[in-house]
């Protein structure tokens, strides 16, 4: 990989010229006084590439007690980038060109400041690898990259401590490289460990269970899981986890054909959702069964996320999107039908009871709570070809 641009170079880049495509809504003149008048419960971002560019920016919006969008000033923000993760004081997003993560400060509006841009892939092995998916632990002092082909020949988790005054990542070691690993992450409610399982069609699936120590670097850890029998002839591909505040995570179980040739994907039936009980020594155990696992309506899942309050599991696929109960180390039980019927490629929730989707070059918003469900005014919106979301709340959790 040619890496001859520095951080000066990075930022040109950020900061270069795009076409872009404006994100029109019909406001109306009480819409922009409500706007004006009440403080936004959430700022939502969307990395996209308009049809008529070569490179990716930032739509970002405000978000009302009622769900209801308005654009920040300065958006669309003309910024190559593609995953990204907030702490509340900055959003990083990896750079579509794989070499940097960048730090963007969080104005008060909402609007996005390029601060500082970090080379992460000076850090590997023969200057190989590219930036992917992004994750922060709970407390926002660590951020963690799944950098594609790390080692030159694996995925690689790499562990970052936040330069707080600039956003700068200082090196704090990778993992283990897999050739599956590829997340996403996601961190039990205590912030000390992190779990990755990827489906893997033909060779079942591969999990990975790492511990966060108190610099913040995460070592991968040996781990017992307990897996539920499939039925006979199939077996299990377990893939997309999400996390309570109480340690229990869910995790989807999708029944494949057995045997079946490498690289191929054969369902046999729906996907499932099992729960999971984290034990002191990040051994997980279920009560799961192949019977009690509630089944998915969303065809081949692509995304799931859990409500801050632990209490509903939003997962995203091919066919559409839906919400479950989450009941702790209980079964998962069934809420909502299919909210839509298009296609839910990653989600995130705010802590105003607000869920937040793309897909089908779209941005869904619902607001749902364990009683009632529906759709926020104004949406869906129309953003062209959307590439990652982002949540950062304004509002404390409930």
């Amino acid at each position: 990989m040619k890496r001859s641009a520095g951080l000066s170079c990075i930022f040109a880049a950020l900061c270069m010229s795009a076409a872009v495509v404006p994100i029109t809504f019909a406001q109306t003149a009480e819409d922009v006084q409500t706007a004006a008048s009440s403080a936004p419960v959430a700022f939502v971002y969307v990395s996209n590439k308009p049809s008529n560019s070569s490179t990716n920016q930032i739509v970002a919006f405000t978000a009302a007690a009622n769900g209801k969008l308005t654009p920040v000033p300065g958006s669309p923000f003309r910024d190559d980038v593609t995953d990204m993760a907030v702490n509340g004081k900055y959003l990083f997003a990896s750079t579509r060109n794989g070499i940097y993560v960048a730090a963007f400060a969080i104005e008060t509006d909402g609007a996005l400041r390029w601060s500082k841009s970090t080379d992460i892939v000076q850090f590997n092995q023969g200057d190989c690898g590219s930036s992917g998916p992004l994750l922060l632990d709970h407390t926002g002092a660590s951020l963690y990259d799944i950098e594609f082909r790390g080692d030159c020949a694996n995925n690689v988790l790499q562990s970052f401590s936040i330069q707080k005054p600039t956003g700068l990542l200082h090196n704090l070691g990778g993992s283990t490289g897999g050739i599956y690993l590829d997340g996403p992450l996601t961190f039990t409610g205590n912030n000390l460990y992190a779990y990755t399982f990827t489906c893997v069609p033909g060779f079942s699936f591969e999990n990975n269970a790492y511990k966060r120590s108190s610099s913040g670097l995460l070592s991968e850890i040996n781990f017992k899981m307990t897996i539920p029998p499939a039925k006979k002839g199939a077996a299990w591909c377990i893939s997309y986890t999400a996390a309570d505040p109480a340690n229990h995570i869910a995790t989807t179980f999708q029944p494949l054909v057995s045997p079946s040739a490498p690289f191929t994907f054969n369902p046999d039936g729906p996907a499932q959702i099992a729960t999971y009980t984290v034990d002191a020594s990040g051994n997980l155990t279920t009560t799961s069964t192949r019977d009690n696992m509630p089944a998915t309506a969303v065809g081949t899942v692509t995304d799931i996320n859990m409500a801050p309050s632990g209490k509903l599991l939003a997962v995203g696929g091919t066919a559409g999107l839906q919400v479950f109960h989450f009941n702790g180390g209980n079964p998962a039980t069934h809420y909502t039908g299919l909210l839509t019927n298009n296609q839910i490629d990653e989600f995130f929730w705010d802590n105003a009871n607000h869920l937040y989707a793309i897909g089908a070059s779209k941005l869904f918003v619902f607001t749902i709570t364990p009683t009632s469900f529906s759709q926020a005014p104004g949406s869906p919106y129309t953003i062209g070809n959307p590439q990652g979301i982002i949540v950062q709340p304004r509002t404390p959790r409930q």
